[in-house]
């Protein structure tokens, strides 16, 4: 199900274009933000977690290309790539690179809009082909956007509940800051690991049974964290110590 009111980034150089773009979206009840750079781009990308990206291959002092890169280093969000060069090595290339799909300037805006519903459409579908993550007795419903303890609902805040999600999804791995900061917040945030720590301790006072000893979310020291089974963090503990431990031989 396609939420309400999507939120779509516009980059293009051109003033028109991105004047022209942004009223269509905006007469189809898209939220718009618009850059003319990659920097740009990467910093509204960042803070506002754009739903879609409709972007021209060729930006002034920028490659195209590049910011795909980038942007694909931490989200799935969908990528249409607007352009006049519509040779089909470079269409390829930019699919390649990690776009969703190829619309040629000039283009027709009805058809436009309409490849757009589509990736987003592919993209919700994708990202709910598993309705369910659990991990212990915690349940995240993701078509009802909650998350439940021993059937009770948690109370999250947007971001708790994102944080969540993401630690369940790749349970049993361990993530390091930077994945955590650049999945969640952006590029522009990549950096700021007290930011992520404040999320961790609200979301830990909300589902550990002692927030003090972790059974959940563990901290990798100096690295990172991982989401586990409770109990399971102890067991591994448990089982690394015993086969460290030498037997002692007797003596006579």
């Amino acid at each position: 199900m396609l939420q309400s009111n999507p939120r779509v980034l516009v980059v293009d150089p051109e003033p028109q274009i991105r004047k022209m773009l942004a009223a269509a979206l905006a007469g189809q009840d898209y939220q718009v933000l618009v850059a003319e750079s990659a920097t740009e781009a990467l910093r509204l990308a960042g803070l506002y977690q754009p739903d879609a990206v409709l972007l021209e291959s060729v930006l002034e002092n920028d490659d195209g290309l590049v910011l795909i890169d980038s942007l694909r280093e931490w989200t799935r969000t969908p990528i249409l790539v607007l352009s006049e060069q519509d040779d089909p090595q470079h269409i390829v290339t930019c699919l390649q690179r990690g776009a969703n799909d190829f619309v040629a300037k000039p283009f027709n805006m009805q058809v436009l809009l309409a490849r757009l519903e589509v990736a987003l459409r592919d993209h919700v579908v994708q990202e709910e082909g598993d309705s369910t993550l659990t991990c212990g007795d915690i349940e995240v419903d993701l078509l009802r956007h909650e998350a439940r303890k021993q059937d009770v609902v948690l109370e999250l805040s947007p971001r708790e509940y994102e944080l969540l999600s993401y630690l369940i999804r790749n349970k049993g791995n361990m993530l390091t800051h930077r994945q955590l900061l650049k999945a969640l917040w952006g590029e522009a945030h990549a950096h700021d690991r007290q930011y992520l720590r404040v999320y961790i301790k609200q979301l830990r006072h909300k589902i550990e049974p002692d927030p003090h000893q972790p059974e959940y979310i563990i901290t990798e020291t100096g690295v990172g964290y991982r989401m586990d089974e409770p109990g399971k963090f102890n067991s591994i503990s448990r089982l690394a110590s015993s086969k460290c431990r030498l037997p002692t031989k007797a003596i006579a």
